[in-house]
């Protein structure tokens, strides 16, 4: 069964009724009593993403579209732009700004009856499934993972291909070919195909009724949308096909019968070279080194000294020790590496626990971790990691780019180790490497533990030098780890990154952190950090650990956010053509 990929961003409200009809949204309005400013919200068929706000005023019913813009916001044509339906429908329950009057009670779901599902949203998810599938020949976690964390970029390019992939699709025919093709066989009234037009590129549908073949051009405006001469807009040719199938909008019957396209191709192909930059799959370190069965029968947790090329050049040092470049030789191909070599003078104590820490990192794979390949016992005792050249997140962050989408990676990095019972207890942007500019991994798990199957915390014995500033109060005063203490450590992690790069809390020391926290206080929000993100670190720095989010609940949170604004700011400012609001 596909995931559902793009949260609806109305999906939590308990006034939104999904994709039902118009009729059907009357239907409700009359049941709950036609009073003046009754109102429900229901998915738009015309755009991606849109809604269409149905109220009651004067006992009539007014329905108005609301359309996600280019840049992620959402408006009733003419009005202001809002960053999500909700705030939209707040506004208008206290500025009418244009509507009828102003939105005073929700006509909300009856008891037992949940948002109806979009006719568009399982093919889409279905569609974008496949595409990645194809794409980069991916199964199980690491096609969860991609279609989690890339759907957005692939989104768009699905939805304005995609009909060519659909059987009513002929290409590009002539008229009498059309008739030739729908004439052939039974000839149902409803029986359609959808060809390009070889005069000008444009594109039409061709419909039987009574016998008789009917051409209906198809007009794209200065926005990119498709429709029927004085007909509904859409975004997609396969949205406009999906919605003539339900009324006919200006034809002489609605579609009901594709014609299949005898040379339907069966691939996706096609549509990979649309790719507008490079994509974490697109990385040798986004699949496991040993994804491949063959490799897969070398893995061991010990690596032969005689496989390992180090380059003598750092790319840094700790307490630890030094990290130094290299590669490793596997049974088919050879990867770049980094290199922990630990100081020879290092304790047997410390040796110990690192190599309890390696046991338990060999066992993890995610694409959003730096995976250990193994450990090698030589001339030093020295881990050996997967290579993420970018460097630390909080170096790059000068850039200001892509930051929800990079926190959105670590969000599901955290989610997964939360899944593996394995607390990270250092989480920080130094501890986030990037691959390239669009792909981050989380790194350096030196105080990580791994609980046990029953544990819900680790209790650290003594202090040591820890990063106080992005530890938890039940870190520091019970040295009580957990990944609800991570959590808070994500949300310092966020600020660093919204604040491009500064320093936490400051010039404080740490006890005047802990005191700071202990009086409720917390960090201001960032410049130019948007006030959703905000939220989300307010949460992560909820006090009592038990009342914390979980990384289930923070992914989905950082998941909703990012969607809402990705790559649709990609394809240019706002443009013409926005849908005006329905009258009654």
């Amino acid at each position: 069964m596909a995931i559902q990929i793009m949260p609806d961003a109305a999906a939590h409200l308990p006034f939104y009724y999904g994709s039902i009809a118009r009729s059907e949204a009357e239907e409700y309005l009359k049941l709950a009593g036609m009073s003046d400013g009754l109102f429900l919200l229901r998915q738009c068929l015309r755009s991606l993403g849109g809604y269409v706000l149905s109220m009651v005023c004067n006992l009539q019913f007014y329905h108005y579209a609301i359309e996600r813009q280019m840049n992620g916001t959402y408006a009733i044509a003419g009005g202001k732009a809002h960053c999500g339906p909700e705030e939209l429908c707040e506004f208008y329950s206290k500025d009418a700004d244009g509507l009828c009057c102003t939105l005073r009670k929700p006509c909300n779901r009856p008891c037992g009856v949940d948002p109806q599902p979009g006719v568009f949203d399982s093919m889409r998810d279905n569609m974008v499934r496949e595409y990645v599938r194809q794409t980069w020949k991916l199964e199980g976690d690491a096609l969860e993972q991609a279609i989690i964390s890339q759907a957005p970029q692939v989104e768009k390019l699905i939805a304005t291909t995609a009909h060519e992939r659909m059987p009513w699709y002929h290409g590009s025919i002539a008229r009498d070919e059309a008739e030739r093709r729908l004439y052939s066989g039974a000839q149902p009234d409803g029986k359609f195909l959808l060809r390009e037009r070889k005069e000008n590129s444009a594109y039409a549908l061709s419909l039987v009724y009574g016998k008789t073949v009917y051409h209906y051009r198809i007009d794209q405006d200065k926005s990119g949308k498709y429709s029927i001469p004085e007909g509904t807009k859409f975004d997609t040719l396969w949205q406009l096909v999906e919605y003539l199938k339900l009324k006919p909008d200006g034809l002489i019957f609605y579609l009901r019968e594709a014609c299949p396209n005898p040379n339907m191709p069966g691939e996706l192909t096609s549509l990979s070279a649309g790719k507008s930059r490079l994509l974490p799959m697109d990385t040798s370190v986004y699949e496991s080194p040993y994804s491949d069965p063959e490799e897969l029968k070398d893995k061991k947790l010990f690596l032969k000294r005689d496989h390992l090329m180090i380059d003598e050049v750092e790319l840094g040092a700790g307490n630890f020790g030094c990290v130094k470049k290299g590669v490793y030789k596997m049974r088919k191909k050879q990867i770049d590496v980094a290199i922990k070599v630990l100081k020879s003078n290092n304790e047997k104590t410390v040796k110990d626990e690192m190599m309890k820490e390696a046991q338990i990192m060999h066992q993890l794979d995610n694409p959003y971790i730096v995976r250990m390949i193994g450990v090698c016992e030589a001339e030093s005792l020295m881990l050996v990691m997967e290579m993420a050249s970018g460097g630390p997140l909080n170096k790059f962050l000068a850039s200001r780019n892509n930051i929800v989408e990079l926190m959105h990676q670590v969000s599901m990095g955290m989610k997964y180790l939360e899944e593996k019972n394995f607390v990270h207890r250092d989480l920080a942007a130094r501890n986030v490497l990037l691959v390239n500019q669009h792909y981050a991994k989380i790194s350096d798990f030196g105080l990580s533990k791994a609980l046990g199957a029953d544990d819900s915390y680790y209790k650290a014995r003594t202090a040591g030098k820890w990063p106080l500033k992005w530890y938890a109060p039940e870190c520091i005063l019970y040295h009580k780890f957990s990944s609800k203490s991570d959590v808070w450590s994500y949300g310092v992690t966020m600020w660093e990154a919204f604040s491009y790069g500064q320093k936490p809390y400051k010039k404080m020391k740490g006890p005047e952190v802990i005191s700071f926290i202990e009086q409720g206080k917390r960090m201001d929000c960032p410049t130019d950090c948007p006030a959703e993100m905000y939220a989300l670190m307010q949460q992560c720095w909820t006090y009592r650990w038990e009342e914390r989010p979980g990384f289930t609940t923070v992914e989905n949170v950082i998941r909703s956010y990012y969607y809402s604004i990705a790559t649709k700011t990609e394809n240019g400012p706002e443009t013409e053509g926005k849908s005006k609001a329905a009258l009654p």
